[in-house]
């Protein structure tokens, strides 16, 4: 019992670092966002409690009772993530009808796009804000020099991704727990200073202020938002920590943590209403002693790296997510550790997060500028989640309509106002996760449909194995020495590669295999269902491998184990064939031709299945097939 303890434990450390370091970062931002676009009068505390209270019971509602208490039971397989959500639901498909199905693979790739504007957004916004802590120790300093810096560490960052993460991620942990220390020691004591702050945790205040606010009260509810930033996050690390570690990592550091900051914050501005007018105003900075303030820039830069390295690397899982699902083509992926589970690296992900981030840094070169962008994808992944949620909650757990329906009013009631106040920054940054979404909404159904479109050619086309059986029981197939592995999408029919090898070669080998690589709608396979081989005539089978959403396919493991059942060892004899396919654009397909054309081009850029499971490429024969869209 001690050790799980210990483990468990050991887990909420790590927890600080990854699923907590986007969150435990906003104090750099948000509070100071919120008051410095709110109606700031220095003889009303109305104007500084109010903020205090709203993001109080945002924490509090949004993610210590949503999330942890309530969504993160919402799991498949120990994954979290809108990806598991979809296949979660996708597997009470008895009880929807098609529609409801459409708008759930809708909701699915709409939160996937909004994750992905996260993954360009949060690294921006974070280390700048971090690197903005010169401006106090140096009023003067030029206004070129903290997006240059910020640049720099974000091109440092995104270099090293090639390397893998695994020696310095063990460090995340431990830096986090200094950076949740240090929150809470600079909000004591700024508190004690004045404890009437303590005030603002009636919620009463946050409703005044925003009475008070009138016609900028959505606008504020949308700088709000900015103290929650990274609940996705949250929920989708689910399977990487156990739901006990999260919850007491939250409960126990950055919960406490993160309150007393704010409530600091809100006691440095009580105490010196005047500094909010300055052209750098910055109360988390200015909390400090001068003495400290060096320090606490470097601090912040770190935990700020920190928070953007784990976006990045969950940006990472959840293309090998869509990839897998069948949302986006195939993509290289580098893996960084042989011993630790899901250290990826995806070139092409990697360069276009690292051109956006920089963009982003050096045309807006402030946080309060992408602010307003930073919110909108927020909110909007909020009100996804919300709806999977009560889904779920109907659907899944069988609860009652109604009393599902109390809870997540309560959460849309919040969120609506995060998102109709992010909806009011379109002109100043909002319109960037709108833009975001809409190209990669639009890259991922185009290529859903196009798959689909040539499922329906290809299988229109497939032959009966039984037609190729009789041939060979007949001996009418010159058979020739060697192993020959034919890839197939599809498990049944004779795939097309191999009819056009034997319409080309006259031959089949002396040991002839149909393998398929089948992606379930689950997370996980077990390993006792994870093979099937089905015996077609002697030495020639079909053997079809099966995989979960979130697993990392090692074909050629199981490939060699299927064989080896056959008796079949000398694995330096096998010949892998597969099918390249020549796409024409003058197909009946139902898809608008400028569609076509970019599956087209997703599937010139797509990576051969034999590359992507890890064939040898040596032993690798590719015949080109031609088909219409």
């Amino acid at each position: 019992m001690s050790d799980k303890k210990s483990s468990s434990w050991t887990l909420a450390l790590l927890a600080l670092g990854v699923v907590y370091g986007d969150i435990g970062t906003s104090p750099l931002y948000a509070l100071k966002e919120t008051v410095s676009h709110g109606r700031f009068e220095a003889d009303k505390v109305l104007t500084v409690y109010g903020p205090v209270s709203l993001m109080f019971w945002s924490l509090t509602i949004i993610v210590t009772i949503k999330y942890l208490l309530l969504l993160s039971r919402a799991d498949n397989q120990g994954e979290g993530g809108v990806f598991a959500l979809y296949a979660l639901l996708r597997q009470q498909a008895a009880g929807l009808s098609k529609r409801a199905i459409g708008v759930l693979s809708i909701i699915a790739l709409v939160g996937a796009a909004l994750l992905y504007g996260d993954g360009i957004i949060t690294p921006a916004i974070s280390v700048l804000a971090a690197v903005e802590g010169l401006y106090v120790i140096n009023p003067d300093l030029p206004h070129y020099i903290v997006p240059v810096c910020a640049a720099v560490l974000l091109l440092g960052l995104f270099l090293v991704q090639r390397h893998g993460t695994v020696r310095i991620g063990a460090s995340f942990g431990p830096v986090m727990l200094i950076w949740f220390f240090v929150l809470a020691v600079l909000g004591l004591t700024n508190l004690v200073k004045r404890p009437d702050i303590l005030a603002a945790l009636l919620p009463h205040h946050g409703w005044i202020y925003l009475i008070y606010e009138r016609s900028e009260a959505l606008h504020i509810m949308g700088t709000v938002l900015l103290c929650v930033t990274g609940c996705e996050a949250l929920y989708a690390d689910i399977g990487h920590f156990s739901r006990t570690a999260m919850q007491r990592s939250w409960v126990f550091v950055a919960y406490p943590a993160l309150i007393l900051n704010y409530l600091g914050q809100g006691a440095l501005i009580l105490n010196n209403p005047t500094m909010v007018d300055q052209p750098k105003f910055n109360p988390f900075f200015q909390m400090a002693p001068v003495w400290s303030q060096w320090p606490l820039v470097i601090l912040a830069t770190a935990a700020t790296i920190i928070a953007s390295q784990a976006m990045i690397t969950g940006v990472f899982s959840l293309t090998q997510q869509a990839v897998q699902l069948g949302f986006l083509p195939r993509l290289k992926i580098v893996h960084t550790s042989t011993d630790t589970r899901g250290q990826i690296f995806m070139p092409q992900v990697n360069m276009l997060l690292c051109v956006a981030c920089l963009a982003l840094v050096l045309v807006f070169q402030e946080s309060g500028s992408i602010a307003g962008a930073y919110g909108l994808s927020v909110s909007s992944d909020m009100l996804l989640s919300s709806i999977l949620l009560f889904m779920v909650m109907t659907r899944v757990w069988k609860t009652p309509t109604w009393m599902a329906a109390i809870p997540v009013g309560i959460f849309l009631s919040m969120e609506i106002g995060y998102w109709l106040g992010s909806l009011t920054k379109i002109r100043h940054g909002a319109w960037i996760p709108l833009v975001i979404t809409a190209i990669l909404w639009t890259l991922m159904k185009t290529w859903r449909d196009g798959r689909a479109i040539l499922v329906k050619r290809v299988t229109r086309q497939l032959i009966p194995v039984t037609h190729l059986v009789e041939e060979v029981k007949k001996n009418k197939i010159l058979r020739v020495p060697g192993i020959g592995v034919f890839l197939s999408s599809s498990s049944d029919g004779l795939p097309l590669v191999l009819l056009h090898h034997l319409k080309h070669n006259k031959v089949l080998h002396q040991n002839a295999v149909i393998l398929t690589v089948r992606f379930e709608e689950e997370p996980y396979v077990k390993n006792a269902d994870r093979i099937q081989i089905v015996e077609l005539h002697e030495t020639f089978s079909r053997i079809i491998l099966r995989y979960g959403f979130a697993e990392q396919p090692e074909v050629m493991r199981d490939l060699t184990a299927a064989l080896k059942k056959q008796g079949i060892t000398k694995l330096g004899d096998i010949s892998y064939y597969q099918s390249r396919e020549l796409l024409l654009t003058d197909g009946k397909g139902r898809m608008a031709t400028w569609r076509k054309k970019l599956f087209v081009f997703l599937s010139r850029i797509a990576r051969p299945a034999t590359g992507y499971f890890q064939l040898p490429s040596r032993q690798v024969i590719e015949l080109g097939i031609q088909l219409e869209l």
